[in-house]
């Protein structure tokens, strides 16, 4: 059995500003993945009143073995209302800089980047200086799709996680395709420039420091602007079991040889989580602007998802 180390304590969270926040995602009937996937960081993020919002979900498609979001070959319809009560919690939450996520919905011919676009849109309704970052799953390889959320949605930050190095694949992440994660990247770099680019992997399964050093050559080669590291941690017995902790000095070390092969931004540490700090993508976006070409709505309109 490996035991937790001291450094991956948490401080309690401030239970009065997280219940108000939960107050707010239950009034409108919202997940977070927060909560869904049992993130270390939830007392830290809900006390400062961020949250990275799960939508499509709770249940899943895929039964990824690390994961503590449930599995569902077929899940429920999408709600109509989802993305008008997110755009609601943003409001409500005076939220500068939004996450948004979902499970994977393998079932629906976009893989539910309609709802991706439906979530943006409301969101920039209600509060337009918001950026918005989106999580997104692989999309099976619905290059289309993706080229649509780019290019109607507009998110200022498409982020996807390898999750893992390739060796480790079959055992944690066996309907994912390395590859295909890494073209998705490399097409969202294609499709709209102007976009940052963000990719997490986790850490603790039985990787190399060389393996990991690998994924993030991988990353730059494909001219991903962000990536994260952190700590695996098993959240039940069910799941796969933590192979070691890895400790601080590694993960600082990776962030030296990240930012020394030239990504914007690597955040590297035991507690990093994909979504963990991601407003600070905002003073990047400051530090290394990038402007988009004018798009008028009308032209937009032709856009359509390959189904």
């Amino acid at each position: 059995m490996v035991v937790k180390p001291d450094w991956l304590r948490v401080k309690a969270p401030q239970w009065e500003r997280v219940g108000n926040v939960k107050g707010i995602l239950q009034d409108l009937g919202l997940n977070t993945v927060c909560e869904e996937a049992s993130c270390p960081n939830i007392g830290e993020c809900f006390s400062v009143g961020t949250a990275t919002f799960l939508i499509m979900g709770p249940a899943c498609t895929r039964a990824c073995p690390y994961c503590d979001i449930d599995f569902e070959k077929k899940p429920q319809a999408l709600d109509p209302l989802e993305p008008l009560h997110l755009a609601e919690a943003v409001r409500r939450m005076k939220l500068k800089h939004v996450v948004i996520t979902s499970v994977n919905r393998d079932d629906l011919p976009d893989g539910g980047i309609s709802q991706f676009i439906r979530c943006i849109k409301e969101t920039r309704k209600v509060s337009p200086q918001t950026t918005i970052e989106v999580l997104i799953p692989d999309l099976c390889g619905n290059w289309d799709a993706l080229e649509t959320l780019l290019l109607d949605g507009q998110p200022e930050v498409l982020n996807h996680n390898t999750e893992t190095v390739p060796r480790l694949y079959r055992k944690t992440r066996p309907q994912g395709d390395y590859q295909r994660s890494l073209e998705l990247l490399q097409q969202a770099r294609a499709i709209a420039p102007w976009t940052y680019t963000k990719s997490g992997i986790m850490v603790g399964l039985g990787e190399t420091d060389t393996e990991v050093r690998q994924v993030l050559g991988h990353l730059r080669a494909i001219d991903c602007d962000i990536v994260t590291i952190g700590q695996y941690l098993q959240p039940t017995q069910k799941h796969l079991g933590v192979q070691d902790f890895v400790t601080p000095a590694q993960f600082e070390a990776w962030r030296i040889a990240g930012e020394e092969m030239g990504f914007l931004q690597v955040v590297s540490s035991p507690l990093t989580r994909s979504s963990y700090h991601a407003e600070q993508v905002q003073q990047l976006m400051k530090t290394h602007p990038r402007s988009r070409p004018q798009t008028s709505d009308a032209s937009m309109d032709g856009l359509k998802v390959s189904c």
